[in-house]
């Protein structure tokens, strides 16, 4: 039996940050972190986009303005907890943007969005990781201890050196960081669920943590097109290559570079 239809309510949530406000959106891009990320991360990409796009970016528990509350360390109630956020801006067409771990919280959420709210994006946009079906290249990082954890993570170049280096901020990031990492390395999708949403997969040709194959089998997770780009790079290829990333976005949801 299908999911009961829910009903989006007023909005209005912590979870959620828009940096450019549009009063009619043509559309909404919705924008998920990597682990151990913040919705600061895609600040700049608000004025970077069409001037009839809002960029929506998901604030995890844990972090900047929400640091006192407590993280959430597995994908479901992550992934619920955000498709309520996301209820009552699907009066708009919208897309999703996930990078890393950003990329499997996208998944689900659509999943969440597509069978709960009967809402499907226009896209899905999935960045810097493999295939959720595909077995993890790592398990045990979020288990090890302080200093490997981050030298782990600085060598995918997540984190500004001085910040590793100062232990003074390391309070401020780890336990972040370390719950973002329990919550990806622990994720297994419950089954083969395919999205019906076109899916676009994005990958740097370094990435240290990806192989290029592995990001292409995003194909088996939708039941729409699907499309599979390799850009110069590592696993954060898309700081470099921001100008080209958001033209074939933009390009992919039928708008003009802004």
């Amino acid at each position: 039996m299908s999911p009961a239809l829910i009903r989006p309510q007023r909005f209005g949530s912590a979870w959620l940050k828009r940096y450019r406000p549009v009063a009619a959106p043509r559309l909404r891009l919705i924008c998920l972190p990597y682990a151990g990320g913040t919705a600061g991360a895609f600040h700049g990409w608000a004025n970077r986009l069409p001037a009839d796009v809002e960029l929506v970016a998901v604030q995890y528990p844990g972090r900047q303005d929400r640091f006192q509350e407590p993280c959430v360390e597995e994908m479901a109630p992550l992934a619920d907890r955000i498709a309520e956020a996301l209820a009552p801006l699907l009066d708009r067409p919208f897309a999703l943007f996930g990078h890393s771990m950003g990329a499997a919280v996208g998944y689900e959420v659509t999943l969440r969005l597509e069978a709960r709210y009967r809402a499907r994006p226009q896209h899905l946009f999935v960045s810097g990781h493999g295939s959720p079906l595909l077995p993890r290249g790592h398990t045990d990082v979020h288990l090890r201890d302080e200093d490997s954890m981050l030298e782990w993570f600085g060598e995918l170049g997540a984190m500004d050196p001085a910040v590793l280096a100062d232990r003074e901020l390391r309070p401020l990031v780890v336990p972040s960081l370390r719950a973002d990492l329990r919550l990806i390395e622990t994720y297994r999708p419950a089954e083969h669920r395919p999205v019906n949403s076109p899916v676009t997969s994005y990958v740097g040709d370094a990435d240290p943590s990806v192989e290029p194959a592995d990001a292409a089998a995003w194909r088996e997770l939708t039941s729409g097109e699907f499309s599979f780009r390799v850009f110069p790079g590592g696993h954060f290829y898309l700081s470099d290559q921001e100008t080209e990333l958001l033209a074939d976005i933009t390009e992919r949801l039928g708008g003009a570079p802004a």
